[in-house]
């Protein structure tokens, strides 16, 4: 664990994170607590764990050159880290099986959801068919009609989608209503949550799920190029991927981290998900961090053409490294994202979701930042799952392109 954690209070992050929740709810977390600093002590635990995410999974996905949009983008050599090859298409079932394994150990028999992008509920309800548990997953009515095929396969995977109207109807309705049902039926229940945010344990733990990401991504740098990256590169919604790609790279200085936030419609226009580049400090969703709301202390709805980032907040690690400035984050809008989707799948025969898009879209304003004299600058990018789940949407988004 990197050495600047040690002097921060438990379940905090700075001055992020904690635990913000109702009465009703503090047993179950610190339930959920105790059984995860035990199981982390638990060498069958981790046997049982690596062995899945070997088997079932697919780890480790490899890291990938990308050569022809190497070439393109003239002085930065692009390494893929291919979540996108997981078992489900995205990173997400690496904290999806590990949560599954623990609800075993607490004896819960259910398992409930938020999606959005609907990668989450996928991976969460492939990890409930495996260890024959019931699974619930909600799910916000616009993101139902822009994933349709998520939805269908959450269904043949046994899951009931319970379609979320309130709000805005997508990410944010849909934990809010997980949160109601995880209040009413916490004795029986095991909530997964999806990304790196929530009241502490979660953003932790999932953390540490998904740290498998830049361990392997470590390991594999130094195997090809014999040195670290210059750069890691990341899309933040909540932060799971990019916080999981990070922090094993903490310590090391010379390595830069980049997250790539939501531009939507663009930063004026208010209709974006970027709550690092434009929100302020506030608590949802059952922690503190970088959030999106009005001057009456209400929510603004995100917007993103992803509804994997379609929230209007972040993980509270993810505000601690803005405040510290070890991470830079930056902010692509709809229009840029989709350019980069149809040009990764062009290049590298790559069809990436359009949340990894948003990474893939920076590339080139970090290549400027390269004077025409300097060395080549390597640079890993999490590409975080792939795009089968977003060509419907794409087919009439880019119809003008193709």
């Amino acid at each position: 664990m990197p050495t600047n954690e040690k002097l921060i209070p438990k379940g905090r992050f700075g001055r992020f994170g904690g635990r913000f929740v109702p009465e009703t709810l503090m047993p179950a977390l610190e339930e959920l607590e105790f059984a995860y600093e035990d199981a982390k002590k638990d060498t069958l635990f981790q046997v049982e764990l690596d062995g899945l995410l070997r088997d079932f999974v697919g780890r480790p996905t490899p890291l990938y050159f990308a050569e022809r949009l190497s070439s393109e983008l003239k002085n930065l050599k692009v390494y893929l880290k291919r979540e996108d090859l997981c078992h489900t298409g995205a990173h997400k079932i690496n904290n999806t099986m590990a949560q599954v394994i623990l609800a075993k150990r607490l004896g819960k028999k259910r398992i409930i959801a938020e999606t959005g992008a609907g990668q989450h509920g996928v991976a969460t309800a492939t990890a409930a068919a495996r260890y024959g548990l019931e699974c619930s997953i909600y799910m916000g009515e616009e993101d139902i009609e822009r994933q349709e095929l998520n939805v269908f396969r959450m269904q043949l995977l046994g899951a009931t989608v319970i379609p979320v109207k309130s709000g805005s109807g997508t990410l944010k309705d849909a934990t809010n209503e997980t949160l109601r049902d995880w209040t009413a039926s916490v004795r029986t229940t095991h909530y997964i949550i999806g990304s790196v945010v929530g009241p502490h344990p979660f953003p932790e733990m999932i953390r540490d799920f998904q740290a498998v990401i830049g361990r392997e991504t470590r390991k594999q740098i130094l195997e090809i190029e014999g040195r670290l990256p210059d750069s890691c590169v990341a899309c933040v919604g909540g932060g799971s991927n990019a916080i999981g790609l990070f922090y094993p790279f903490l310590e090391d200085k010379d390595v830069e981290l980049v997250g790539v936030e939501a531009g939507g419609r663009g930063l004026e226009s208010g209709e974006h998900g970027a709550s690092l580049a434009a929100g302020r400090i506030g608590v949802l969703h059952g922690c503190e961090t970088f959030l999106l709301y009005d001057e009456d202390g209400q929510i603004i709805p995100a917007h993103s053409v992803s509804a994997g980032l379609d929230y209007p907040g972040v993980g509270p690690e993810h505000s601690f490294l803005k405040d510290s400035e070890r991470a830079r984050y930056f902010t692509v809008e709809d229009t840029r994202a989709l350019e980069a989707f149809r040009r990764l799948s062009i290049l590298e025969g790559i069809i990436p979701a359009f949340e990894s898009a948003h990474a893939i879209a920076i590339l080139d304003e970090l290549a400027d930042e390269v004077s025409s004299n300097s060395f080549e600058k390597i640079i890993v990018v999490n590409l975080s799952g792939r795009g089968d789940k977003d060509v419907y949407q794409a087919r009439g988004l880019l119809k003008d392109l193709i």
